[in-house]
């Protein structure tokens, strides 16, 4: 006791509160929104069977120098017949009628009157086809050959007739016939860009990256058709040179040409011709004048070379699947190169898409496209390219 007064004492039990559930349900949410699409989308990878390759002897981030170029090429080119030529793929030039022979996604064969340059364009339904014919050349007696996407090789002749002149080789059916040209004693030789793809599905091959195209030959005396060269990657345009004693055939996904020698002691041969291009090349044609002119449906882009990487590649296809992933098809242009494949100039524009075809015609550049509904025409005087 301390001053008569007894001294109280407590004793308090330390307790620890309970764990609160707040902290378990956010990490559980988190586990839920963040890891489970991600080990879902592991998933779904490892498990597609869509697989694709490396793309081989391809550098992505490379591309050759070409000394000449207008990049500005759209707000100064004439659109002749616009609105009346859907897709104007590929352009065969009739030089004694003055006319532009082209496929079209309609299923016509247009033809264009372009006599005299100056005068005024008309445009006809000359002859129809059906599907969606990409490659088209005059043949020796002025026949229209065409590179039908679904149908094969085709031939019109002068009154507009169409005939089927080869859709296999091998035993193989063409599931992308695409181009053609014809040598002067009448041999044809074509591409078919994929046997395994058809034409809606053609992104499928290039995101594959595997080698499913051919060139080949098809002789009308005979009507036996030959496969020069196998596993191509996407064989698309051909052209003959001036003597007839090799032909330049474009391999898209890999950005570049190729020679094949068709006469000589060479005959069979397969060499480089130019690589490394600004943009993945599609039709090629001959100007009479010591030039290839080289389409090219899309520039070098960031993204594509993004494309490079079979795992982006994979990843595209699969998201495509879920939600349609669009390809953007920008800075398009025509390349102008020697017979000894050397880079001369670029015409192009960075909002211009698609273009698949191109050829001078006196001062003229002409150029097709998968999906505009005209053809360019760029007076080269007026708008030369320039030393870059």
């Amino acid at each position: 006791m301390e001053n008569g007064k007894a001294k109280k004492t407590s004793s308090h039990t330390k307790t620890t509160p309970p764990p609160s559930p707040y902290g378990t349900t956010l990490l559980a949410r988190l586990l839920v929104v963040v890891v489970g699409p991600v080990v879902l989308a592991v998933l779904l990878f490892r498990a597609d069977r869509f697989d694709p390759a490396p793309i081989p002897d391809h550098s992505p981030w490379s591309s050759r120098a070409v000394p000449m170029s207008n990049r500005h090429i759209l707000a100064v080119s004439e659109r002749l017949g616009d609105g009346l030529l859907p897709g104007p793929e590929d352009l065969a030039y009739d030089a004694d009628e003055g006319v532009i022979y082209t496929g079209c996604v309609d299923g016509w064969i247009k033809k264009v009157a372009v006599a005299g340059e100056e005068a005024t364009v008309t445009v006809e339904n000359w002859a129809y086809v059906g599907g969606r014919p990409l490659g088209v050349a005059l043949g020796v007696d002025k026949q229209l050959i065409v590179a039908e996407s679904h149908k094969g090789l085709l031939r019109v002749t002068r009154e507009g007739a169409v005939d089927l002149l080869t859709d296999e080789a091998d035993q193989v059916k063409f599931r992308l016939t695409d181009g053609v040209d014809v040598a002067r004693n009448g041999m044809i030789y074509f591409t078919d860009a994929s046997y395994k793809y058809n034409l809606g599905e053609y992104m499928l091959d290039h995101l594959e990256g595997r080698p499913h195209g051919r060139l080949m030959s098809f002789d009308p005396q005979t009507n036996l058709t030959q496969v020069l060269l196998h596993d191509l990657h996407f064989a698309n345009g051909l052209a003959l040179s001036p003597y007839h004693d090799f032909l330049v055939f474009c391999e898209t996904i890999l950005r570049r040409c190729r020679k094949y020698h068709i006469e000589g002691e060479r005959k069979g041969s397969v060499e480089d011709f130019i690589d490394n291009l600004p943009g993945y090349p599609d039709n090629i044609k001959y100007d009479g004048e010591g030039h290839f002119w080289i389409a090219l449906p899309v520039g070098r882009t960031f993204r594509n070379m993004l494309m490079h990487y079979p795992i982006v590649r994979k990843a595209v296809v699969i998201l495509d699947r879920f939600v349609k992933v669009a390809h953007v098809q920008k800075g398009a242009g025509v390349l102008s190169v020697s017979l000894e494949g050397q880079a001369i100039a670029l015409y192009s524009d960075p909002a211009l898409a698609m273009v698949t075809g191109g050829i001078k015609i006196g001062r003229h550049l002409y150029y097709g496209s998968l999906v505009q509904p005209f053809i360019g025409r760029l007076d080269l005087t007026q708008h030369a390219a320039r030393a870059a």
